[in-house]
């Protein structure tokens, strides 16, 4: 078992994985902005389709991020809330591949429903 942190210090001598983060305020402003910028949601393909964030895409695949990811992009990887473990994942593997520029958004979906931000999808009304 391993534990997974968000920051760059360490509890009780044990390493933690740390992890840039953005906070809610901070993406909105960017997607306001029309920041330029990768906007990525690590759910399954169904869990993207019924709800995501406008302008998001979507990659559950490492081959899939490859491919349409450059190392040097400004990426937000996200999932469904804090305790999701996808974008946690995903967040690893791209920064082990060498892309630079990547944050995690925490919050995820959730976090945006409950600020009453518009989300897009097949379940969303």
């Amino acid at each position: 078992m391993f534990n997974i942190y968000c920051t760059n210090d360490k509890l009780n001598g044990e390493s933690k994985l740390s992890m840039n983060l953005i906070s809610r305020e901070e993406l909105k402003q960017k997607l306001d902005r029309g920041d330029k910028f990768k906007l990525v949601n690590a759910l399954g393909e169904w869990a993207f389709n019924a709800k995501h964030i406008p302008g998001s895409i979507n990659i559950s695949k490492i081959e899939d991020a490859k491919k349409i990811l450059n190392p040097d992009d400004d990426i937000v990887i996200y999932c469904s809330n804090e305790a999701c473990i996808a974008s946690i994942i995903g967040y690893q593997l791209l920064t082990r591949m060498g892309y630079k520029n990547v944050r995690r958004y925490a919050g995820g979906i959730e976090d945006l429903e409950e600020a009453e931000y518009p989300l897009d999808g097949s379940i969303v009304s």
